[in-house]
């Protein structure tokens, strides 16, 4: 017995698993940081006299690490909750 899907379960759930594959994008982010906060201790155990250059350094990488998580929970959003896909094809049918 074959069960039809309609056009719009099939891209909810494509968008679904489209916004799982998104949240992959916080592994590097987390992987990254917690590098970076070893390294930077390591470094203020060396130098304890730099210690402001390479907590500022460190910060400032974080920051820019962080910003591929942010952009794939964005995206995951868009999928779940704004999802533009439906609407076009609600304007199609």
């Amino acid at each position: 017995m074959e069960t039809q899907i309609d056009g719009k379960a099939l891209i909810l759930a494509c968008s679904a698993i489209g916004s799982g594959l998104a949240m992959i994008a916080g592994i590097g982010p987390g992987i990254g940081q917690g590098y970076a906060a070893g390294k930077g201790a390591e470094a203020v155990g060396r130098q304890p006299e730099a210690q402001s250059d390479v907590v500022r350094t460190m910060l400032l990488g974080a920051a820019v690490a962080e910003t591929t998580g942010i952009y794939g929970l964005i995206v995951a959003i868009i999928l779940l909750f704004a999802n533009p896909l439906i609407t076009k094809y609600m304007d199609i049918m």
